[in-house]
């Protein structure tokens, strides 16, 4: 008897949010469960708990999808979790225990990101960061129409700057997990050269890298994104 096929979780990063992967979802159609959980962005730690709060509470096989920072979350919430059979990594952060996307974007010249943030002071402590309005469509979303940009502009996601600076404790979930990457060369929040490092690292099973791609592929590349979850999904399934 064929195993289970895993229901798919898709993990948003900063300045982002949920419906960020609604094309995806369309694309992978009714063939597929998956669900898009609305990450915190407050710590890893944190947000790490969260997503295994979302994994357990579908109570079968998953397949963890992250985008950007939330490629730092699936690799902490995955790590020891039977139930997690495969990562995929969408211009995301796969991290090695102690390191931090600040530092990941940080490794190859090239991230215009920090010119880009506007900051905040938070209730609980320390700061919260967003994309200017002015600067998201050329560093977030530079490939997508003017009006998508300004909508996704005006509704992301900002993330606390202790998540950013938090890293990885413990093995990386891609150390025993088969994993597949894909992102844009063109993405300025995280240059190409970064991913194709960790990517190597990592040895996935399938690496996809897409001519032209910015940072929010999942919003305007969503069927290239799909084609790599669904490769994942028959990768797993028995």
């Amino acid at each position: 008897m064929a195993d289970q096929q895993p229901t798919i979780v898709l993990v948003h990063g900063a300045f982002a949010d949920s419906s960020s992967w609604n094309g995806v979802i369309e694309r992978m159609g009714a063939a597929y469960d998956t669900v898009a959980a609305a990450n915190p962005l407050r710590s890893v730690a944190g947000d790490a708990a969260y997503v295994r709060d979302v994994v357990r509470g579908i109570g079968g096989p998953v397949v963890l999808v992250g985008h950007s920072y939330g490629g730092m979350v699936i690799t902490q919430a995955a790590a020891g979790d039977l139930s997690v059979r495969a990562l995929v990594y969408v211009n995301a952060f796969a991290p090695e225990d102690g390191e931090s996307a600040l530092e990941l974007s940080a490794k190859f010249p090239g991230s215009t990101l920090a010119d880009t943030l506007v900051q905040y002071p938070v209730s609980t402590g320390g700061n919260e960061v967003a994309i200017s309005q002015e600067a998201y469509h050329a560093q977030f979303v530079a490939d997508a129409s003017a009006d998508l940009a300004a909508l996704m502009a005006r509704t992301q996601r900002p993330i606390t700057e202790q998540a950013l600076g938090d890293k990885l404790s413990g093995e990386p979930a891609w150390r025993s997990l088969p994993s597949w990457f894909v992102f844009g060369d063109a993405d300025r929040n995280i240059p190409a050269a970064s991913h194709r490092f960790m990517a190597e690292r990592a040895n996935p099973r399938g690496q996809r890298e897409v001519v032209g791609g910015s940072h929010a592929m999942a919003a305007v590349r969503p069927g290239e994104v799909a084609e790599t979850i669904i490769e994942a999904v028959r990768g797993v399934s028995g």
